[in-house]
């Protein structure tokens, strides 16, 4: 197949590419003008992420042409097919896109009037004779729509960017809010910056206080009237309202056939043979699943597809489409399933390993010593510091670092940083703890944070959950996880006579000793184990084991002390992991926010029967944020909730 010239760039590097379609051609839109889409065009957008992962975004405009958008169609479906099937397409329709294509543009996106057809071309304007007024609309993503230059434009609940060329101004409603006036300037300000490349001045204006250049350019002030609700309210009950259709072109034409008119649905109902509609029309969403093995024409006639599924439900013209190739399911994509397993899923401590087209995160090699300064290193290891700083475990110090499965620990370590000292109390629940151990140590934990005056990070462990830095407390010595029984004096269940501990090493090199069941099928060529039957103890090492975990090893042996045979102890000889681990990959971080604007705060959970409830859960409090979470973040500023956002961004004018 023949690509179009500018698909030879397409992917290359991390980044947003915009390419307008120009009389059935795709011309490319300059990185500064990224944001900016005329109503009468058609766009295709290519994300690629470091992986590399891709979307391609195909939007709309509300008065493009019929043969602007097929031709869209056939560039996305012609980038799709030059980067392998693997991207996750979206149809976007203007003043209905996606979250993930508005996360794109930080400042906002900006619809401006007219398009190609008409003459308007994409320039960087530079214009100080320029008069336009743009009505601002969003609260976690800005709309900026060109509207006509009249006071018959204006509300008070909104915000409106008066663009006079060498002066801005930015007009607040007397009834809009605190965060629309902070969107409202992120635009003025990016206006400013980019399209007039700062030689233009800004001014914020309040109802009823206009300057002069404002009423000379708008006429006489007339009576505003109030501004409309501009939140968008979701029928939440629709969100999981779901039809499976099959797709086929045996007939040589398009026909989708029903698999299951209600949701949840089974991942098995899902052939890598086929292709699939999963139809959340009644939340205005519609997914399309392409198998690895469906045919080339079914594959490319997805999107059509789509949109002919949309016309024959009548479902709104904007409804918003996503095309998924099989192993790069969406969340959203996948809630409608009731047992969805992605590729290589594992549970327990060990990563999730994954050979498809998802978004990596760049792995960072572990060095102790540059923790403070690398919290990229700090977040991706799990790890505030080196495990140096001062440990309180009050145990018996001859079972220190040991922990039993019938029993709850609190951990509170203390380390300095930035010239302060910071607390973090870690609380290990065992799995075979009772209900009252179980409750007794969630309220020690916050009865201790509150003695600290609540500035400890808490971190909730389940046993077989160990973050690394938990690990590395213990001066050098592993961590030993007994299978079950308790360190308390007289309480005490009855060992068995052969017990088996895995030794594992974390990628920041602290080691941790679980008892596992005594049995061959255990055994892991990559590790060194520990078994003791009641007249031996045999240290077992794998091929693939390090110099560190045979020294756990050899810690282990001193305290289980010691004959059968090693594999008879073992209940004979049966396979085991013989192959070499996966590299480990961490899974891209998501951020979840979570809010009370609307008065009530409802938070729905549900727990699959197979879903790992043992993962570590840490609560931070603000201003106290440790590496391990600021390093997720790109240029994370601590100082940030010392002064009102609105008043950061309103001395960039």
């Amino acid at each position: 197949m023949v690509f179009h010239k500018e698909f030879q760039t397409a992917g290359k590097e991390p980044g947003l590419q915009v390419w307008r379609v120009e009389k059935m051609d795709l011309k490319p839109v300059l990185k500064q003008l990224h944001g900016n889409f005329f109503t009468g065009d058609c766009y295709v957008l290519l994300y690629t992420t470091a992986a590399p992962s891709y979307y391609i975004h195909m939007w709309l405009g509300s008065e493009s042409s019929q043969d602007e958008k097929g031709a869209a169609a056939i560039f996305t479906t012609q980038l799709d097919d030059f980067l392998g099937g693997g991207p996750v397409q979206f149809r976007e329709v203007q003043n209905n896109e996606s979250i993930t294509f508005l996360g794109y543009f930080k400042s906002g996106i900006k619809y401006k009037q007219g398009g190609v057809a008409s003459g308007f071309q994409h320039v960087v304007t530079n214009d100080m004779n320029v008069k336009r007024l743009l009505h601002i609309k969003g609260r976690r993503t800005i709309r900026a729509t060109e509207v006509d230059m009249s006071w018959s434009s204006f509300n008070r609940g909104d915000c409106f960017i008066i663009d006079l060329g060498k002066d801005i101004f930015q007009w607040c409603g007397s009834e809009c809010n605190h965060f629309e006036r902070l969107k409202a300037s992120q635009v003025a300000i990016d206006v400013r910056d980019n399209e007039r490349n700062g030689r233009a001045t800004l001014q914020m204006v309040e109802e009823g206080g206009e300057p002069q250049a404002v009423i000379d350019a708008l006429g006489p002030k007339p009576n505003i009237p109030a501004g409309s609700p501009d939140d968008e309210s979701v029928d939440r009950s629709n969100q999981k309202k779901g039809a499976l259709y099959m797709i086929s072109d045996v007939a040589g034409s398009m026909k989708a056939s029903v698999v299951a008119q209600t949701c949840p649905f089974k991942q098995e109902m899902l052939s890598p043979s086929e292709c699939y509609i999963l139809d959340n029309g009644v939340d205005t969403k519609i997914f399309i699943w392409k198998g690895p093995s469906a045919n080339t024409a079914e594959r490319n006639a997805a999107m059509k597809a789509a949109e002919q599924f949309i016309k024959e439900k009548k479902y709104p013209r904007h409804t918003q489409v996503q095309v998924l190739p099989g192993g790069g399911e969406t969340t959203l994509f996948k809630q409608f399933f009731c047992n969805w397993k992605d590729k290589d899923q594992t549970t327990g401590p060990g990563q999730a390993y994954s050979l498809g087209r998802i978004a990596r995160v760049a792995q960072v090699p572990f060095d102790s010593s540059a923790l403070h300064t690398n919290k990229t290193m700090a977040a991706q290891h799990g790890m505030v510091d080196d495990g140096s700083g001062k440990v309180q475990v009050p145990v018996d110090p001859s079972s220190y670092g040991q922990f039993y499965g019938g029993d709850c620990y609190l951990v509170l370590y203390s380390y300095r940083l930035g010239g302060r000292e910071q607390h973090i109390i870690y609380t290990w629940q065992g799995l075979k703890c009772t209900q009252d151990e179980l409750a007794a140590s969630a309220f020690l934990t916050v009865r201790l944070d509150d003695s600290m005056g609540g500035s400890p990070v808490q971190v909730r462990v389940t046993q077989g959950q160990e973050p690394a830095h938990l690990m590395s407390l213990f001066k050098g010595k592993p961590m030993v996880i007994h299978l079950g029984g308790t360190s308390r004096k007289g309480g005490q269940s009855r060992v068995g006579s052969t017990r088996l501990f895995h030794i594992r090493q974390s990628s920041t090199r602290a080691t941790r000793a679980v008892e596992v069941e005594p049995s061959a099928a255990f055994l892991n060529t990559n590790d060194v184990f520990v078994l003791k039957s009641p007249n031996t103890v045999f240290l077992w090492r794998g091929v693939g084991a390090t110099e560190e975990e045979l020294a756990a090893a050899q810690y282990v042996t001193s305290f289980l002390g010691g004959g059968t045979g090693f594999w008879s102890a073992l209940g004979g000889k049966k396979e085991y992991q013989t192959s070499r681990s996966l590299q480990k990959m961490v899974k891209p971080p998501r951020l979840f926010g979570c809010s009370n604007k609307t008065g009530r705060l409802i938070i729905f959970l549900w727990i699959g029967n197979e879903a790992n409830e043992g993962i570590a859960i840490t609560m931070i409090k603000q201003g106290m944020e440790p590496p391990t979470f600021t390093g997720w973040f790109q240029a994370w500023d601590p100082k940030m909730w010392e002064t009102d956002p609105l008043e950061r961004i309103r001395a960039r004018f």
